[in-house]
C-alpha cells in the first residue's frame, strides 16, 4: 500500500518518484504510517507485528510494555489472553465501548459523547506524533498522502489530522474540498501549502501482482 501510493502521490505531483519525500498514511481498521524519502521507505510505524505503531479499529498500537505485565498480575490473564486483548478488544473499539467503526465513533463523537471524544482525541494525537517525527527525520515533506478505509473516505479524521498539522507543517487546506471527496484521487491542498495533501486511494493487488510479475521472471 505504502509503496504504490507513494508512487502514485509523486505521479500526481508529476515529479520524478526519486525526487520526492512523501508521508504515507494507511488508515483503515489496520493502519501504518511510511516515511518514504525517494521511494525508499526509511521509516514505518508497524514493528514486530502489526500490533505496533499508531492505534487502529481494534488494536492498541504501541503501549508501555509495563501495561501487559500490569493486566497479567492484576486479572490473571494468559499470554495468548493478552494477545486477544491486545489485537481485537483494544483501540478505536477499546478506548470508545462503542464499536472499531469510525463512523459509529463520529456520530457519538457529534451527539457529545465523552469516550468517543477521547478515542478521537488520542487516535490524532498518536498519528500526528508519528508524522512529526517522520518529517525531522526526512528533514523536509513534499506530500502527505492519506489513503485506506479511513483516509480515503473519513473526511472528519483528515480535517481533525490536517488541522492538528497545520502550523507545524505550514499546511493550507481547503477544507470545503475536503469534505466532498471520497475514495478519488484528489490534491486538497492550496497553492501556498508548503506541503502538498493528497488523498490517494491504494491499490496493494496491483504492486503484488506487479512484483509476483517480475520475480517469477515474465
Amino acid at each position: 500500500s505504502h509503496q504504490y501510493v507513494s508512487e502514485r502521490c509523486a505521479e500526481l505531483m508529476g515529479k520524478d518518484l526519486k525526487d520526492t519525500k512523501i508521508i504515507t498514511c494507511h488508515l483503515g481498521n489496520g493502519a501504518s504510517i511510511s516515511a518514504v524519502d525517494g521511494g525508499k521507505c526509511i521509516n514505518t510505524s508497524m514493528g514486530l507485528t502489526p500490533l505496533g505503531g499508531i492505534m487502529m479499529g481494534t488494536r492498541c498500537g504501541d503501549i508501555d510494555p509495563a501495561v501487559a505485565v500490569y493486566m497479567a498480575r492484576q486479572t490473571g490473564m494468559t499470554p495468548d489472553e493478552l494477545d486477544t486483548a491486545f489485537n481485537k478488544k483494544s483501540g478505536m473499539l477499546g478506548v470508545s465501548g462503542i464499536s472499531s467503526d469510525s463512523r459509529d465513533i463520529e456520530d457519538a463523537y457529534f451527539a457529545g459523547n465523552e469516550r468517543a471524544i477521547l478515542t478521537m482525541d488520542v487516535y490524532v494525537n498518536r498519528i500526528i506524533n508519528m508524522i512529526g517525527g517522520y518529517v525531522m527525520q526526512l528533514g523536509h515533506v513534499d506530500a502527505i498522502a492519506f489513503t485506506a478505509g479511513l483516509g480515503e473516505n473519513s473526511t472528519f479524521t483528515r480535517e481533525l489530522i490536517l488541522k492538528a498539522l497545520t502550523e507545524g507543517l505550514g499546511l493550507s487546506i481547503d477544507y470545503e474540498l475536503n469534505g466532498k471527496i471520497r475514495g478519488k484521487e484528489v490534491c486538497i491542498s492550496k497553492e501556498d501549502s508548503k506541503v502538498q495533501a493528497w488523498i490517494v486511494p491504494t491499490n496493494e493487488e496491483l504492486v503484488i501482482a506487479r512484483d509476483t510479475y517480475r520475480i517469477l521472471g515474465f
